[in-house]
């Protein structure tokens, strides 16, 4: 948790929500979740090449803000934090789209990143 009490991963789709919606770049936080920003902001372009990849009928710009960026930080942990399960890394990518999203988010965020884990990590 940050010193705010919330998850890195919350922090980090808030921060690039923010980036995306608004244009708007801020101060990266410190710790995880600037880890995390970074990491997606570098990484974009393959990450939303390997989304459309397995996500059928669906170009990431198509895809609602909050879904896209939840996509995006699961796929940048799948690649770069190979210490943490995919199947943690996949709950709370759900988890995200759930407070965030919707319930059908949920389920789609679900269906699309248990096929990248495959790919990914050959899990």
């Amino acid at each position: 948790m940050t010193k705010e009490g919330r998850e890195p991963r919350d922090v980090a789709l808030e921060h690039l929500y923010a980036h995306e919606s608004l244009a708007q770049d801020s101060a990266l936080p410190a710790g995880r979740a600037g880890k995390i920003i970074a990491g997606v902001l570098a990484g974009l372009e393959g990450f939303d090449e390997a989304i459309e990849d397995v996500s059928e009928r669906w170009s990431v710009a198509r895809m609602p803000l909050v879904d896209r960026n939840v996509l995006r930080i699961a796929v940048y942990e799948l690649h770069n934090e190979p210490d943490t399960p995919a199947a943690v890394i996949v709950s709370e990518a759900v988890r995200l789209a759930q407070t965030y999203s919707t319930e059908r988010s949920a389920s789609f965020v679900n269906g699309v990143l248990a096929t990248l884990a495959k790919t990914i990590r050959g899990e």
